[in-house]
C-alpha cells in the first residue's frame, strides 16, 4: 500500500543532512525533470520580484526566495520532517515509535511541485513551489510534470490511497487509485464536503494507515481496517471512500 500526501507551503527549516542530491531521493527516472525545475527554479530566485508575482507571494515573503536561491546549497531534512502544518501536525510522525517511522517512510510518498514524488525519508532542502505555479523558464507545472509523472505513477503497483489536494492530483491522475473524500453531516444527515477538517482528518487516516499491521489489497479491506481504528468511513463508490469528520 501506498499513501500518496499533498505536500505544504509551510517548511521545517534548517536541517543537519548535506546538500540536495537528486541521486539520493526516490524514483531516479524523475531525476532529470527535478534537474531542470531546481535550475529554474534557482536561476529566478537572482530576480526578487519576478519571483514574488510567479510563487505568488507577498514583498514580506521574501526570505522564501532567499531559500530558493540556497536550494543546491542548504542542509536537507527527510521530508516528512520537513513539510510541516496542519495534515502533517495530525500525522504526528515526531510521535511515531521506531517501527511506525520505518513503516511511515515505506508508505508514505509526498506529491511535490518541486519534484514530483518524494519518498518519506527522502532528504529534501525548504524550498517555494506551489503546483498551481507558472515558471518563466518551464511554463505552468501540469504541463511540465504530466508527461513524466504520470507513467511513473502507473507503474504502482501497490494499493494507493491518494490523499492529495486537486492541484496536485491535477500534475498527474492516478488509475485505480483509491480517492477519500472528508464530509460532515449537517442535522438532516446530508453530508457535506469540508475543507476547515479536510487537512487533519487526512493526516489522522495517513497514521492509521501507517499502524494497519497488514496492509489492505481492497478497498472494502481498506475500509474495514480504517474502521476497526476508529475512524468513521464508508465505501461510496468502487474506488471512492468519505470519511466523516465528526470534531
Amino acid at each position: 500500500m501506498l499513501v500518496l500526501l499533498p505536500p505544504s507551503e509551510t517548511k521545517a527549516l534548517g536541517g543537519e543532512g548535506p546538500p540536495l542530491d537528486l541521486d539520493a531521493l526516490s524514483w531516479p527516472d524523475l531525476s532529470p525533470p527535478r534537474r531542470k525545475l531546481a535550475d529554474a527554479v534557482v536561476e529566478l530566485a537572482a530576480d526578487v520580484p519576478a519571483s514574488l508575482v510567479a510563487l505568488g507571494l507577498s514583498v514580506r515573503q521574501q526570505d522564501e526566495v532567499s531559500r530558493n536561491a540556497e536550494l543546491w546549497t542548504a542542509p536537507t531534512v527527510p521530508a516528512l520532517r520537513r513539510y510541516t502544518g496542519v495534515l502533517y501536525d495530525a500525522l504526528g510522525f515526531a510521535s511515531f515509535s521506531r517501527r511506525e517511522r520505518e513503516k511511515a517512510h515505506r508508505r508514505l510518498v509526498v506529491a511535490s511541485a518541486l519534484f514530483g514524488l518524494v519518498g518519506g525519508a527522502d532528504p529534501i532542502p525548504a524550498y517555494r513551489l506551489s503546483g498551481a505555479s507558472t515558471l518563466p523558464a518551464v511554463g505552468g507545472l501540469r504541463s511540465f510534470w504530466r508527461p513524466t509523472l504520470e507513467p511513473v505513477l502507473a507503474e504502482i503497483d501497490d494499493l494507493v490511497v491518494d490523499l492529495r489536494s486537486g492541484t496536485y492530483a491535477a500534475l498527474a491522475p492516478i488509475a485505480g487509485a483509491v480517492s477519500v473524500r472528508v464530509v460532515t453531516e449537517d442535522a438532516t444527515g446530508r453530508r457535506l464536503t469540508v475543507s476547515h477538517h479536510n487537512k487533519m482528518y487526512k493526516g489522522r487516516l495517513a497514521a492509521v494507515l501507517v499502524r494497519l499491521g497488514r496492509e489492505p489489497s481492497t478497498v472494502d479491506g481498506l475500509a474495514r481496517a480504517v474502521s476497526r481504528a476508529g475512524l468513521t468511513v464508508e465505501v461510496t463508490a468502487d474506488r471512492s471512500l468519505e470519511l466523516l469528520a465528526t470534531d
